[in-house]
């Protein structure tokens, strides 16, 4: 599927890796091939996107960047240098979609016929396996080392102390300038070192992002939404014995229930903006989930949407996600773009689909390689919450520790 896929200039694969979960709908799916597109920036992206699925009612995929902040609270802005470029919302009516469940494929699109269908499936079936094709070298470099993070990290907690905020989640891009790669190769890497319920390959054009993000953003189906944000970050440990101590060791960890709890009142009030009174509700609380190098604490908030709310005020008024900022909102963000040296982009923004119904699911982008094919500029981007009491080191071990898989595909 995915290899078939990728001779059109935009497509969007979406795989859950057979991550076990009661949310997940399809094991992957599947656009490809745009009938038309929209794409915007910041001012008045989400009523364009309300504007477009009200005029053709069909299913959309495509991604939020992190710099819609920018509209979703106004007199925000973004000065940093953006290496990659992908626009702050982009999304394409496919004309193929499929749609993958245990052994059976469902095929459908524009005006297409059963004979159609077949033969899209002849033709993902009948594909040469696609050939990895090797990484040109380019020295890994960021706009942060280790010293200037550190030292950052410290006048956050500065902040904290006075009470500009209680968590920020702080991040710093890597970068390779002048490094020619097969995206493809890439994703198929680090799906393999790194198999996460969120993984995507996305491509627009000369625009690409492989990701393994384990983190969903929000989720509605039917008349319920969810949202699932993580904080809490664990090593996993080489024996299971070992591993389990881990796992408990994190439950228990007070700084990272702390953040874990922080940042489920912030998604609790984002969806209350939206929500039927009384409807919001924590199901789970501090779950520890296992993912191919870490432990991650999770939580999931629902909510049912009040009468007559677009889904994209449901989307807006929670964007950007909580655990991707920290709290209060307004105040993380504008110190973020003070501390931070370069503009997020598409990290930490979010990437799905909408049905024709006005349903949706979307990930967190985070664990995922952006590469600009026409730049030649490749990117990822780690980060992690600071609290008055992180420790700067240890956080900065953490940002080192989330990378580890990206930079593992790309230095061999």
């Amino acid at each position: 599927m995915l290899n078939w896929s990728n001779q059109f200039n935009i497509c969007c694969f979406l795989d859950n890796n057979n991550y076990a979960s009661i949310y997940h709908q399809n094991e992957a799916i599947l656009a490809a091939d745009a009938l038309d597109v929209l794409s915007c920036q910041a001012g008045n992206a989400f009523s364009s996107l309300l504007q477009y699925h009200q005029r053709h009612k069909d299913w959309l995929f495509g991604h939020l960047a992190y710099d819609l902040k920018n509209e979703t609270f106004p007199g925000l802005s973004s000065q940093h240098q953006d290496g990659i470029g992908f626009p702050d919302l982009f999304f394409f009516r496919p004309r193929i979609i499929m749609l993958l469940n245990g052994h059976e494929v469902r095929i459908g699109g524009w005006e297409m016929d059963e004979n159609d269908a077949g033969d899209i499936y002849t033709a993902c079936t009948t594909m040469p396996l696609h050939t990895r094709q090797p990484t040109s070298r380019g020295l890994v470099q960021s706009r942060l080392d280790q010293q200037q993070y550190l030292d950052a990290v410290k006048g956050l907690q500065e902040h904290i102390h006075r009470g500009d905020c209680y968590e920020i989640n702080f991040c710093r891009e890597n970068y390779i300038e002048d490094i020619t790669v097969d995206p493809l190769t890439l994703f198929e890497k680090l799906n393999q070192v790194s198999p996460s319920p969120f993984a995507a390959y996305y491509r627009t054009n000369d625009l690409y992002m492989a990701c393994s993000s384990p983190e969903r953003f929000m989720q509605k189906h039917g008349p319920v939404v969810i949202s699932q944000p993580i904080k809490g970050t664990i090593r996993r440990a080489d024996t299971p014995a070992a591993d389990e101590a881990r796992k408990k060791e994190l439950q228990q960890n007070s700084k990272e229930r702390a953040e874990n709890v922080m940042v489920v009142d912030l998604v609790r009030n984002d969806l209350s903006q939206t929500a039927q009174r009384g409807s919001v509700e924590v199901s789970e609380l501090f779950g520890i989930y296992s993912f191919a190098q870490v432990h991650h604490m999770i939580s999931t908030v629902k909510a049912i949407p009040a009468p007559g709310v677009p889904f994209t005020a449901v989307i807006s008024q929670a964007f950007p996600m909580g655990s991707m900022t920290g709290a209060p909102k307004l105040s993380v963000l504008q110190l973020i773009e003070q501390y931070e040296r370069s503009r997020r982009g598409l990290f930490s923004g979010a990437l799905g689909y909408i049905t024709p119904e006005g349903d949706f699911d979307f990930n967190v982008v985070i664990r995922s390689i952006l590469y600009n094919a026409g730049r030649q500029y490749l990117s990822f981007t780690t980060g992690s919450a600071i609290t008055y009491y992180a420790d700067p080191v240890k956080e900065w071990e953490e940002c080192l520790l989330k990378a580890e898989a990206m930079r593992k595909i790309l230095e061999g």
